[in-house]
């Protein structure tokens, strides 16, 4: 059903976790998760590329990308289950997953994966958890969702796909709707394109593929979706098990 799936985890998600070690961390007890620090914003990188340069995007094409984001812009929050495939590139290996999706606006996700092993990933407005249950790990970091591409936080009824994003369609006889490709005009170091398989007949996006700078491809699909369906706040708040160690990144102060 939504479209930036893959986006708010191989994007948000990985672009918020750490790269480096930290300190042994205190022991957590059961606790909600916090709200967000307020963050200073700053400036998205600029599209370099003249306007004469880029390719057109048909009329059916911007048809269907406006009808897509009219839907989610009218879509108050949503429940899916989902299946991820993680395909390296460079080797053979293909790593999948599966669990289930909230989402709700403004800028308020839960991803529970199932297996191969259970883990959660919350974003709550600049802050993003990640809970490894069988690790007793949780890791907090911050996500500025102002430098969030649109391919993400249109679905808050920000951003704009097609002022950010060349866009064209690509054949696909496997595909069951119709299958875009999205270049970033600004070039995002974090993702080299997106492609988002569409339901022409709702316009929703039932399958997202991020491709990393490497080649690799994050494939999420989507099933038993439900839009509007009533999602509480309450959903998004974690409660790691007592003895949780916890690593927390948030920058403190200015």
């Amino acid at each position: 059903m939504w479209t930036a799936v893959a986006c708010a985890a191989s994007l948000a998600l990985a672009t918020a976790a750490p790269t480096k070690s930290a300190p042994k961390a205190p022991v957590a007890k059961p606790a909600a998760a916090k709200p967000a620090e307020a963050r200073p914003q700053e400036t998205k990188p600029v599209d370099a590329t003249p306007a004469e340069a880029r390719p057109a995007v048909t009329p059916a094409v911007r048809a269907l990308v406006e009808r897509v984001q009219a839907f989610y812009e009218k879509t108050r929050d949503f429940t899916a289950s989902f299946q991820q495939d993680y395909a390296y590139h460079g080797s053979k290996r293909t790593q999948r997953s599966t669990g289930t999706v909230r989402f709700k606006k403004p800028a308020l996700m839960r991803w529970e994966y199932a297996a191969p092993s259970k883990k959660s990933f919350v974003l709550t407005g600049d802050t993003v958890y990640a809970l490894d249950a069988e690790a007793q790990l949780l890791t907090i970091a911050n996500l500025d969702t102002n430098q969030l591409s649109a391919a993400v936080t249109f679905l808050w009824g920000r951003g704009n796909l097609l002022v950010e994003f060349d866009i064209r369609v690509l054949d696909c006889s496997s595909c069951q709707g119709t299958l875009l490709e999205l270049t970033h005009r600004a070039k995002d170091p974090r993702f080299r394109l997106l492609r988002m398989e569409v339901d022409p007949a709702t316009a929703q996006v039932t399958r997202s593929i991020v491709v990393d700078p490497d080649g690799s491809e994050n494939a999420i699909t989507f099933k038993d979706l439900n839009p509007n369906a009533g999602v509480e706040d309450a959903a998004f708040k974690l409660q790691p098990p007592e003895g949780t160690q916890v690593q927390d990144f948030r920058k403190k102060g200015p």
